[in-house]
């Protein structure tokens, strides 16, 4: 079985989904990430896992559901923290951020016996999902993160290392205000989609 690891910020006003803001106030894109974490952390609970961590920069609030261990972020850049992430795991581990709530239980069962890592491209370049058969930190740690080759270069590092990869399905991220609207309609019935109907008509958008 395999180890589900979910990255993510405490969901509070001016630190997270900053680039939701404008057109959404600090505290509604705070709502909006909160939301999204919901829907993440929901999907991983329901879907087969030996272990299911949180590794969480700030403390957890009442959207994390039970079965989860809590581990806090180290310090460094974005590289570092996964990196840091997978040293926690023995055996087979798949890691996802908390940008994609439209994320399914199904897209998380994940078979890494027929492949030594696969690969969630998101749409912007970077990626929504790196498993690894024996979870290697080396693997990520210098990899340039949050640019337009961001997966490129992270795949090209799993194939470098001798690695068989599988591609799992391109999603798209919450970073701005188009992809919110975009993802919602992905995902009708998710706590995103509600909260985001909750906010765009207050504010008039």
């Amino acid at each position: 079985m395999t180890t589900l690891l979910v990255i993510a910020k405490e969901p509070r006003p001016g630190r997270v989904k900053t680039r939701l803001t404008p057109p959404f106030s600090p505290r509604e894109a705070a709502e909006l990430a909160e939301a999204a974490l919901a829907d993440t952390l929901c999907a991983v609970a329901a879907a087969p896992a030996s272990r299911r961590v949180l590794v969480l920069d700030g403390a957890p609030g009442p959207w994390l559901p039970p079965g989860f261990e809590v581990l806090p972020q180290c310090g460094g850049g974005l590289d570092e923290r996964l990196a840091d992430a997978f040293a926690h795991c023995r055996g087979p581990a798949l890691l996802i951020g908390m940008d994609t709530p439209q994320v399914t239980p199904d897209l998380l069962t994940v078979d890494l016996a027929d492949s030594e890592a696969c690969l969630g491209p998101a749409e912007d370049g970077g990626f929504w999902a790196l498993g690894l058969a024996e979870a290697d930190p080396a693997l990520l740690l210098g990899v340039p993160m949050s640019t337009p080759l961001t997966g490129a270069v992270q795949r090209e590092r799993l194939v470098a290392a001798g690695l068989r990869v599988r591609d799992l399905p391109r999603l798209r991220d919450v970073d701005v205000a188009a992809d919110a609207r975009a993802v919602a309609a992905l995902a009708p019935h998710s706590r995103f989609a509600a909260r985001l109907a909750r906010c765009a008509p207050a504010a008039g958008r």
